[in-house]
């Protein structure tokens, strides 16, 4: 058991002061006008920034070292991990911190038998970097370090693509790459039902709104537990012995956070303009895809892009609903003469989206033969390819640490543009590489599982780069780590339930394209009207319709349950709603573009969380259900089923409601009628007369 007076007893031996003697003062250490490091008598080791303490250690306690033996239960789609054996050692503060003459602060950390260590901070840029080691010969499986919880002005947003809401404090989760969980109310399977934080793209970083951010510097299975198991500690835990490593972020402004973010994990590949038009989905074969063209222009209904999943040929998904075949070719059958259909519809103004993801089906005659013979693949123990467990049934995975792998992979990417016509393509999936693969240059395969994503989505970039270098080119992801925001250019929220409930449903799309962008992604997407389950109801369409048209991107899905999924060619009461919001989409599309192109110089959100804006309003910070285009206008989307009214938060300021043009004056939380067609928008210091006119 910790004593509390410990570092401070420690103190008084090495500085020869009787333990009689006043407690001893904090000592500080300056990096520069408004950036200082003060180690109090009780062990807190505070960064205090522009006169304030915001990032502090927790009293009295350590960092914590644990070994243990790791039995993962699922391996694929959702990893479930058990450990046994576990032994754990805090390491209190004991000893006098020092000052290099280079700007390092060394603060030492032991206990009286077992491991000790060292906590370094030194600067960087406009970032602070903390370093965590274990002496030589101590060794861990893990090191989890306590942060004390902040006061109500702090919090903890971003951890990548959460859904469940946007400040974390009170939750305790994992980051691992993996599905989101195709439902997360059970009922589907083990390995694929989730929970409240199971992501495509998790990412060990957080902002807080005071001003600053921090981000983990580790690739392993990172575990977060915000002031939940004891109210006053944040603690985060990186499954490795390796140092424990983070950046602190400085601001001022949660702004500079995230595009000091950006410096460090890459910006996204720039959106060409037709990327703010509206895109639909459509499948079925050639004749079907056809058919949707003639029926958008019968109803007067702009589109830029169709986009066809299902080009690789139609295959059942486990369990029931339509999926695609996993390869990069097209299917002649389904599909025939496709080059010239794309390049007819090209010429009507229609650019051609088409769907990839790194699955190599063992079944088909397409890739794996080929890329077994020659050694691509990831390996079991025994050096064969990894035959595991996917979607489809079984399939394997490209090493992408192996040059020529990417290569092929990259050849059949660039191939797809150059012999279809294709202008981009979803790039789906990513999250299943196994803990146990062998990797061609013999990369730690847990690790790796965090990373597949950014290597398989730098190769879209990289091919599209070479077969469109005007960056007339689109493509949209699903997984993510950190560094994935340099390598993906736009990120969907996943495949959300056709439905309103609330743990997987349309209100779980706002918090995760919030998070996305406090994360560092700006260019953010999500299906109309989700993805699994179904059928989707007409008002769900209506409604998620309604939040699209506030999106950078306006994008629909016909959903694994295609045949009975409501569309918007299902009854004229819905195809008036559907291209009415596609025409304010369209006269938003303006605003979209400039803030993107501020996005290639700073990561800044294209929607924002109300944070951005008004960090010191803690009611502001708490919404999750609403957000900012920029600074311009205030979307409240409605997503609760048989809603014709929601509460709405704005902050200070002038607010025009767009649908009305009544003008408000902020901070006021106020109740609006919102009937279907009139979700609560509000725009900042002028009535949007334009919107309002829209048909």
């Amino acid at each position: 058991m910790l004593v509390r007076s410990l570092p401070f007893l420690a103190l008084c031996g090495l500085i020869s002061l009787s333990c009689s003697d006043p407690e001893p003062e904090p000592r500080s250490f300056r990096f520069d006008e408004e950036t200082r490091v003060i180690v109090h008598p009780d062990g807190r080791v505070a960064l205090e920034l522009r006169g304030e303490e915001m990032l502090v250690t927790a009293p009295d306690r350590g960092p914590i070292a644990r070994t243990f033996t790791t039995r993962i239960e699922a391996t694929t789609g959702i990893p479930a991990f058990r450990r046994g054996e576990e032994e754990t050692q805090e390491m209190p503060p004991f000893g006098i911190p020092e000052l290099s003459q280079e700007g390092e602060l060394s603060i030492p950390y032991a206990l009286e038998s077992g491991p000790s260590g060292t906590l370094r901070i030194r600067v960087e840029r406009e970032t602070l970097r903390y370093s965590f080691a274990l002496a030589e010969g101590n060794e861990a499986n893990s090191i989890a370090m306590p942060f004390a919880c902040p006061d109500a002005s702090g919090g903890f947003y971003g951890f990548g693509e959460q859904y469940n809401g946007t400040n974390q404090r009170g939750e305790a989760f994992d980051l691992i790459v993996g599905e989101q969980g195709i439902s997360r109310t059970g009922g589907v399977g083990r390995g694929l039902t989730g929970d409240a934080h199971t992501t495509y793209f998790p990412m060990p970083y957080w902002l807080d709104p005071r001003g600053f951010g921090v981000l983990f510097h580790t690739d392993r299975r990172t575990l977060v537990d915000l002031c939940t198991t004891d109210e006053d500690i944040a603690w985060i835990e990186v499954e490795s012995g390796a140092p424990l490593e983070w950046t602190v972020f400085t601001g001022p402004t949660p702004l500079d956070v995230v595009e000091q973010l950006s410096a460090v994990v890459g910006r996204p590949a720039p959106l060409p303009d037709w990327a703010f038009g509206l895109w639909v989905a459509a499948q079925g074969g050639r004749d079907a895809v056809l058919a949707e063209a003639d029926a958008l222009e019968a109803a007067d209904i702009d589109a830029s892009a169709l986009w066809v999943q299902d080009w690789t040929g139609i295959r059942m998904n486990l369990g029931g609903g339509f999926g695609v075949e996993y390869r990069w070719e097209a299917d002649d059958e389904l599909y025939p003469e496709l080059p010239q259909m794309v390049a007819d519809l090209r010429e009507r103004g229609y650019r051609f989206l088409a769907y990839a993801n790194p699955f190599i089906a063992t079944e088909l005659e397409n890739h794996f033969p080929e890329m077994a013979a020659n050694g691509l693949l990831i390996q079991n123990s025994d050096g064969e390819p990894y035959e595991f467990f996917a979607p489809n049934g079984t399939s394997s995975h490209a090493d992408l640490t192996n040059e020529a792998a990417r290569d092929y992979v990259r050849d059949a990417l660039v191939s797809m543009i150059n012999t279809y016509g294709f202008d981009g393509w979803m790039h789906d999936f990513a999250e299943w590489t196994p803990f146990d693969a062998v990797l061609s240059d013999g990369s730690d395969a847990h690790a790796f599982r965090n990373r597949y994503p950014e290597f398989w989505q730098q190769l879209a970039r990289e091919a599209m780069e070479i077969a469109r270098p005007d960056g007339d080119f689109v493509y949209f992801a699903r997984s993510g780590w950190t560094g994935v925001q340099g390598a993906a250019q736009l990120h969907w929220a996943g495949d959300q339930q056709a439905d309103f409930t609330v743990e997987d449903g349309l209100p779980t799309v706002v918090p995760a394209l919030l998070n996305m962008g406090i994360s560092g992604q700006p260019h953010v997407t999500h299906d109309i009207a989700g993805f699994s389950g179904g059928p989707s109801t007409k008002e769900l369409f209506l409604r998620w319709t309604e939040l699209g048209a506030f999106t950078p991107v306006m994008r629909t899905h016909e959903g694994d349950d295609k045949l009975e999924n409501w569309s918007w060619e299902r009854d004229e009461e819905t195809t008036a709603h559907f291209r009415r919001f596609a025409r304010v989409h369209d006269a938003l599309s303006p605003l979209f573009r400039r803030l993107a192109d501020e996005a290639q110089e700073s990561s800044a959100p294209i929607l924002r969380h109300l944070l951005f804006h008004y960090p010191e309003d803690q009611e502001a910070c708490a919404v999750s259900d609403q957000f900012l285009i920029g600074d311009e206008l205030l979307v409240a989307p409605v997503t609760a089923a048989g809603a014709t009214s929601r509460s709405v938060y704005l902050p200070e300021g002038t607010w025009f409601d767009v649908w009305t043009g009544e003008e408000l004056q902020g901070p006021m939380r106020v109740d609006r009628e919102a009937p279907i067609g009139q979700p609560p928008v509000f725009s900042r210091d002028m009535d949007r007369t334009d919107l309002r006119a829209i048909e």
